[in-house]
């Protein structure tokens, strides 16, 4: 019997300057999706606490629990009105900011005398994927220096290793007002149910890659994806 495909989607809890976190609604959203495209897909789910220590336990055991074939993972993008698409992940870290446990980084960089590490040339399928559901959405090359682009590198890190998930993909998304409020000065003009269209557009996308990338997973229910 062919392997059922597993995707993992992420997001954060919230941090300092951002006691709501919107990536924690639109991944209980998305992994309480029910398509026909997602029939003999397992969806699972994480949030991870923003500290450095949280990502580097909690990412490993997440992928040995849910042995995913594709990580799907979303973060704030506080001073942005748009969704960003990540492409790579940057070997660099704040030591300005701390974590959510007051936690500096000690040094700079992420690993000694390594380049930028690119996710792959998927994340442009998953950016029109975005687009095409009319949402603001643009590749990015910089996902900061901070929590997003910390688990995005130990991500490509997992797709680099034996046994580790095939596909890889961070997306930025900017803050919302909470619970449906009116939107207040700074907050963007994207809804959470626009974030919800462009995010089941972008698993959608993540669930074809990933079948293509691996040519045992079933794949029953392509036909009648819209």
């Amino acid at each position: 019997m062919n392997e059922k495909l597993r995707i993992l989607v992420t997001g954060f809890g919230p941090f300092p300057g951002a006691p709501y976190n919107p990536t924690q609604p639109l991944v209980a959203r998305l992994t309480r999706l029910r398509r026909p495209a997602f029939a003999n897909v397992e969806l699972s789910s994480h949030i991870f606490p923003v500290t450095y220590r949280a990502v580097d336990r909690e990412l490993p055991i997440a992928l040995t629990q849910h042995k995913p074939h594709a990580l799907l993972m979303f973060g704030l993008a506080g001073r942005t009105g748009y969704v960003r698409v990540e492409t790579r992940a940057r070997n660099a870290v704040t030591m300005l900011w701390p974590d959510a446990a007051q936690t500096r980084a000690r040094k700079g960089s992420i690993a000694d005398g390594a380049d930028a590490q690119r996710f792959g040339p998927h994340t442009a399928k998953l950016l029109r994927a975005a687009q095409d559901t009319g949402l603001d959405a643009r590749a990015s090359r910089d996902a900061g220096s901070y929590l997003c682009n910390y688990l995005s590198w130990r991500a490509i890190e997992a797709v680099n290793a034996d046994n580790g998930p095939r596909l890889a993909a961070f997306v930025h998304i900017p803050p919302l007002a909470r619970g449906g409020a009116l939107r207040r000065k700074g907050f963007s003009r994207i809804t959470l149910e626009e974030l919800v269209d462009a995010g089941e557009a972008m698993l959608m996308e993540m669930v074809r890659l990933a079948r293509r990338a691996d040519q045992t997973l079933c794949r029953p229910c392509e036909s009648r994806d819209p």
